[in-house]
């Protein structure tokens, strides 16, 4: 631990559970900061981290969190919350989800990311009983004890699959990554109240819930199609780097890279990533609304889409499928809902797409994939 009076950033690479808790605590009570590791990363990926957030420098005032993200870009940068961000967050999903005497909330997502890092914070602040599994497991999880928990869409899948019965749950908050709206129906089709979640590292987790905004949350669309968020609970900025900084947040708006809409009674909804629009023969088409009409597919389990670069097309249209579907059938079935620059020009059938711990797919992989298919 840092010595006293200096206000230091303080890594931690422990998987949930007790000593997590406990070096957490000891830190916030020095006043220190924390930046959360991946305890099961490689060593030379945490150097990579810890290289970019330098626990040596000293730490901005009021910063109490760091949490180390990397987008699409795999670039390491440091999300810095202070206390009252985090605490604005806390407060506005109970104003949303309720708090009730009985709720116990189960943590099964990594701590190092802030959709499980989130969990144990609504505990810790608001006093309500943590269960913590260090890891996800299915079995383990049918028998917890818990009325309240966030997953990502691959969980829900594995949860829904198994006949685990999620009615005891009175809120399942989903989020990490889009979920398709046949695993929501199925969910919901099993009495489970899944709440889909839309926010990241840098508004201090899920910001707007089933497509509304929380209380205190404002979301408009830039002139360039971006998403942009304002609210309590938004980061002050990226650890060290001003010049990253200053082009997220303007005139006090987070300015993210989600394309997206809101209708004129507020609903917000998320078309993609605007660093995942493929630039295919001069038209541009958004990767994941050509995944999510591929997902539909009967044949299909999961899909992603990407662009690889291609002399003719400058990119063309790759779609990664878990499944059993060819080319000239899969542009069949897109060509009813797509135009046809958005058409798949080549398919890849994988056994299983790759995802990160975060539960958000690994874009970097599916590309490599891709690209060598």
């Amino acid at each position: 631990m840092p010595g006293a009076g200096l206000r230091q950033l303080v890594s931690l690479a422990m998987p949930p559970g007790e000593e997590f808790l406990a070096a957490f605590d000891e830190a916030w009570r020095a006043d220190h900061g924390v930046l959360p590791l991946d305890p099961h990363a490689p060593a030379a990926a945490r150097k990579r981290v810890i290289a970019a957030m330098r626990p040596d420098q000293p730490l901005d005032d009021g910063v109490a969190l760091v949490i180390a993200t990397s987008g699409s870009t795999g670039e390491p940068k440091g999300a810095q919350l202070s206390r009252a961000a985090i605490e604005a967050a806390v407060r506005a999903t109970h104003a949303r989800i309720g708090q009730e005497p009985d709720d116990v909330w189960l943590s099964c997502l990594p701590w190092h990311h802030i959709g499980g890092l989130a969990v144990m914070l609504r505990s810790r602040l608001l006093g309500i009983p943590l269960l913590v599994h260090d890891r996800f497991d299915v079995d383990r999880f049918a028998r917890a004890d818990a009325t309240l928990t966030s997953l990502v869409p691959t969980q829900l899948v594995g949860l829904l699959e198994a006949g685990v019965d999620l009615c005891r749950f009175r809120a399942i908050l989903l989020g990490g990554a889009a979920a398709p709206e046949d695993l929501l129906a199925r969910a919901r089709a099993a009495g489970a109240n899944v709440v889909t979640t839309y926010g990241m590292s840098e508004t201090a987790g899920g910001c707007v819930y089933d497509g509304r905004p929380l209380d205190g949350v404002d979301v408009c669309v830039r002139d360039n199609g971006r998403l942009a968020i304002r609210g309590p609970m938004l980061m002050s900025g990226y650890r060290l780097r001003a010049d990253l900084t200053a082009r997220a947040l303007i005139d006090g708006w987070l300015v993210t890279n989600d394309l997206g809409k809101v209708s004129t009674d507020g609903r917000v909804s998320v078309a993609g990533r605007a660093d995942d629009v493929i630039v295919t023969g001069g038209e541009n088409v958004v990767a994941d609304e050509v995944a999510a009409v591929i997902r539909r597919h009967p044949a299909v389990r999961e899909a992603a889409v990407v662009g690889v670069p291609d002399d003719r097309w400058g990119e063309r249209v790759v779609a990664g499928v878990a499944g059993q579907v060819e080319l000239a059938e899969l542009r069949d079935w897109c060509s009813a809902s797509l135009p046809k620059a958005s058409l798949p020009r080549q398919v890849i059938q994988v056994g299983e797409l790759p995802y990160l711990a975060s539960g958000k797919l690994d874009r970097l992989a599916v590309r490599v994939i891709a690209s060598a298919g």
